[in-house]
């Protein structure tokens, strides 16, 4: 018997706790308000990027308050929560919740939460960065099976989709809160956007690579196999489709908002 048909008898018979809801296990064991919390980390990094990109000379004092209020942890899991439910009427949720509680679905995911957090900081990012470039120019085995976990999952083309959704949110706001002055409309912002797919391809494409060979380092082949051969699945499928559909609300939402509010800031300082 092979490893993932082995793995999918044994996630067969793991049974939900009687009367529990489905979507609350599937929420729990999917780790989802850790997931919110490494978001709202990553994004009060960027926010600090995109204020020394936006406010020339000095932040804003109000720009971190108005960050965190974004950022909010209650209404991004209600946004989450509402769009995970939504994409996942029709999943199999008994089967994805058994994934992400046995092994080694739940090491995975303890290693994708713990390997985002690291690479918030820019020197493990950018030793990420080289270690994956020499792991694919090399064309070494664990390259060549994250590359099958990338295709499996369609990673890189659903991330920069997502990507792209948030650059025109984030110019949206802006425009919409007066910083444009009228000097964009919604045509011109997509167009602005589409010419920086090559850009947003490659830095995406980077960070894909160097993120997924950091984060399953620890796992074996065997494990990596596994992981795949479920990611091909229904279920697995489905859950792929459902997190990038539902994250890429939240994402524009922030984005949106974080456009607007730096508008706010930048016709003040205008004035």
């Amino acid at each position: 018997m092979t490893l993932h048909r082995a793995l999918a008898l044994a996630l067969a018979f793991v049974a939900a706790p009687a009367g529990a809801d489905p979507f609350d296990d599937f929420w729990a064991a999917s780790r989802m308000d850790d997931q919110i919390a490494v978001i709202k980390e990553e994004g009060v990094a960027a926010s600090i990027e995109i204020a020394a990109s936006l406010f020339p000379g000095a932040t804003p004092a109000g720009w971190a308050d108005a960050v965190a209020r974004i950022y909010d942890d209650a209404a991004m899991r209600d946004v989450l929560r509402a769009g995970l439910q939504a994409e996942l009427t029709d999943a199999d949720l008994p089967a994805i919740t058994a994934f992400w509680t046995a092994a080694p679905g739940a090491t995975f995911l303890d290693l994708e939460i713990s390997t985002r957090r690291a690479l918030l900081d820019p020197d493990i990012e950018a030793a990420a960065n080289e270690s994956a470039a020499v792991a694919f120019g090399d064309d070494t085995p664990r390259a060549q099976l994250v590359g099958r976990f990338i295709a499996a999952n369609d990673i890189v083309e659903t991330n920069i989709i997502s990507a792209m959704n948030s650059q025109i949110a984030f110019f949206t706001g802006l425009a919409s809160g007066g910083a444009m002055q009228g000097q964009l409309t919604e045509d011109q912002i997509i167009d602005e956007v589409m010419n920086r797919e090559a850009e947003i391809r490659a830095s995406t494409t980077e960070w894909a690579y160097a993120f997924l060979l950091m984060a399953y380092g620890p796992m074996s082949d065997a494990d990596l196999d596994a992981y795949i051969a479920w990611s091909e699945t229904d279920a697995g499928q489905d859950w792929n489709r459902a997190m990038f559909a539902a994250f890429d609300v939240v994402f524009n939402r922030i984005s949106g908002d974080l456009g607007a509010a730096a508008a706010g800031f930048m016709v003040t300082q205008e004035l």
